[in-house]
Parts: C-alpha cells; structure tokens; sequence
C-alpha cells in the first residue's frame, strides 16, 4: 500500500482477529515451500492463497513468499459492492463545477494508458501492471478548482478508508482515475468498479473503491497518515 500495507493498498485494521485452524496450518506450510521453492512456487501459492487472502483479516499471509502478484485486503474487512450501472463519484469541495459521474460518464472522458509498476510502502510490488483510465487533472480541470484549493481527499466507498494528495501531485500524469488494471476492469477485490492509481507514489496512495474527490485548503492526512505513514507518498528511487 491497489490498497499500501502488507495486501495490495490497504491493510487490514481487525489485527489479531482469529483465523481458521486450516488456513493458519496451510498458509505455515505454503509458506515454508514458497521459500524452499523459489519464485515459481510462490507465485503458484499465490494463485491458490488469493481468495483465502481476502477473508484473513490478520495480515499473516502476507508474511510469507507469494511472488510478484497482488495482496488483497480492506481496512473494514468487507466492502459492499457497486456495478457499473449503480457506481457513482461525487467531486466536491472547493470547485465552481461539482459534479456526479457514472462509470459510462467516466468513460465518455479522454482517456489514458500505461504500464507502471505497482509498489507498496512495505516492500513488495508488482511490476508492469498495465492500468487504463482518465487522467485525474482531466476531472479537476472539468471541477474548476477554486483559487484557495490546495489539496485534496480521496475517499472510498467502504465507508472508512480516506488518502490525500497536494493539487500539484494530482495533477501528474501517471496520476488516474482507473478504470482498467491488468488488462480488464477494475475488480471489486482490485478495488472497482473505480478505484485511483498513482503511479509515482505508494499504493497506500491509491485509494480502492474510490467514491468521492474532495477538494480542501489543506492537506487532510488519511487513514494510514493518521496511522503513521509518511503524508508524502513518493516513491524514493
């Protein structure tokens, strides 16, 4: 930490919440073969350990070697799912032209593609992701941002999670509202329907399940900068 922490961009909060007799056994042994094995191994655990990633709120699985692929996780333990036909981002705050958009909206706006790697603040990252999307200073230049705005608050429909950016990070290039990761849309374990992508700074950054753009007179640290992290989330090469 797309949600970054131990899986994908977001960290579980439920640490030490208990976990199944099986899974904590199966994960012990895929463990200890992922680092006798190699990467091939590991990355063939994570496959198979993926789902069961998204139902450990412990963070125990991603201690282990499971090669260069996604960890799946959410700060609230579950999320409610949107579709294409009932998603909606609201961008308010500081802007003459707030505004509503639909996953077809979203759509109709120019679009951007790339490949960057996915890299989170503790250690792994998966590389050459291709993601898809409209640049975010295309929807702030549509907001009309007003002269005492400065920065800005992200928020996620699982109805926790929140992340800052200052407008001159925002407005980056490799800064997107994504609507495709990986080749296809955005999943609901991925974060989607929409979710953002910064690909200059730590996935905890990219906040999944986005469903408000707010902008402030002030930077607002998020739910991991309250926790800790660093408010500046670039990358340090």
């Amino acid at each position: 930490m797309t949600g970054a922490s131990p899986v994908d961009d977001h960290r579980s909060s439920a640490l030490g919440a208990p976990v199944g007799r099986r899974i904590v056994l199966g994960v012990l042994a895929a463990g200890a073969a992922g680092v006798l094995s190699g990467d091939a191994v590991s990355n063939a655990l994570a496959r198979v350990l993926g789902p069961l990633e998204a139902r450990d709120p412990t963070g125990l699985l991603a201690l282990f070697p499971l090669g260069d692929t996604f960890r799946f996780y959410s700060v609230t333990g579950s999320v409610p799912r949107r579709t294409a036909a009932t998603y909606r981002l609201s961008v308010s705050g500081l802007v003459a032209q707030p505004a509503v958009y639909t996953v077809a909206d979203l759509k109709a706006l120019p679009q951007t593609t790339f490949v960057r790697d996915f890299h989170c603040v503790t250690g792994w990252r998966v590389p050459e992701v291709h993601w898809a999307g409209v640049q975010l200073s295309e929807v702030l230049d549509r907001a009309q941002p007003l002269a005492s705005a400065t920065a800005i608050r992200f928020r996620s429909f699982d109805g926790t999670y929140t992340e800052n950016m200052t407008l001159e990070q925002a407005r980056r290039p490799d800064v997107i509202v994504a609507l495709q990761m990986l080749g296809k849309p955005v999943t609901h374990d991925h974060g989607g329907p929409v979710r953002m992508y910064a690909g200059s700074m730590y996935g905890y950054k990219s906040t999944k399940w986005l469903s408000g753009i707010e902008l402030l007179d002030h930077a607002e640290p998020g739910y991991w900068e309250t926790r800790g992290y660093p408010l500046n989330g670039i990358i340090q090469k």
